[in-house]
């Protein structure tokens, strides 16, 4: 029975089967809690399977050989968030100036994956605080837009997209439509401008 146990829990079916059952509990989750970015099914469903490969002794690359079809459909999904922004771009030919100061004040404090492993950082810990800062940043962006009372989804969105990245994109079409693709448009336009700028401030830096 062991042995059986074993084998199953190294299959990268097992996982991948896993990750999608745990990911729709917390869906179901953050339902029952009325949609509170407390229980974000990122973070919920992170928490749980790290703590189920704990108990069961079961490394990262073996979860990992399961859930990378998973890891690769990231790459699509984040270009489809351009079909809810192409009916917006009226509203980005507007205020392009605007949107594009807001990406670079927040491409400011980001971090990128890359940068870390390239300078010698945890990739591990990075890919936490990444996850951690995206929880955190939703939940704050809500908290400080309510308390100036800027519900705008142009505003709302966007700033959901540049200060927590792909976690505040997906609270943002939680919302709605134009939150999301304006939440979209903020992380793409803030990755971009990290790519971009900072190797030129290193650069000027001495580095």
């Amino acid at each position: 029975m062991q042995a059986t146990l074993d084998h199953v829990i190294r299959q990268p079916a097992t996982w991948l089967l896993a990750t999608l059952a745990v990911y729709r509990l917390a869906l179901a989750i953050q339902r029952r809690a009325r949609f509170t970015p407390l229980l974000h099914p990122v973070a919920v469903s992170t928490a749980i399977l790290v703590a189920a490969l704990s108990i069961l002794g079961v490394d990262y690359d073996t979860y990992f050989s399961g859930a990378r079809m998973i890891h690769f459909l990231l790459g699509p999904a984040t270009v489809a968030l351009a079909i809810p922004l192409f009916h917006q771009m009226k509203i980005i030919r507007r205020h392009w100036v605007r949107f594009c100061t807001g990406a670079l004040l927040g491409s400011g404090v980001s971090i990128a994956l890359g940068l870390s492993e390239e300078l010698g950082g945890l990739a591990s810990l990075t890919s936490a605080l990444v996850m951690l800062t995206g929880v955190a940043g939703a939940l704050m962006t809500q908290a400080v837009l309510g308390r100036l009372r800027l519900s705008d989804p142009c505003t709302h969105g966007f700033t959901l997209g540049v200060v927590a990245h792909g976690i505040g994109a997906a609270r943002a079409m939680q919302i709605s439509p134009r939150d999301g693709a304006f939440a979209g448009l903020g992380m793409g336009l803030a990755g971009l401008l990290t790519a971009v700028c900072l190797p030129l401030a290193f650069r000027l830096a001495g580095y």
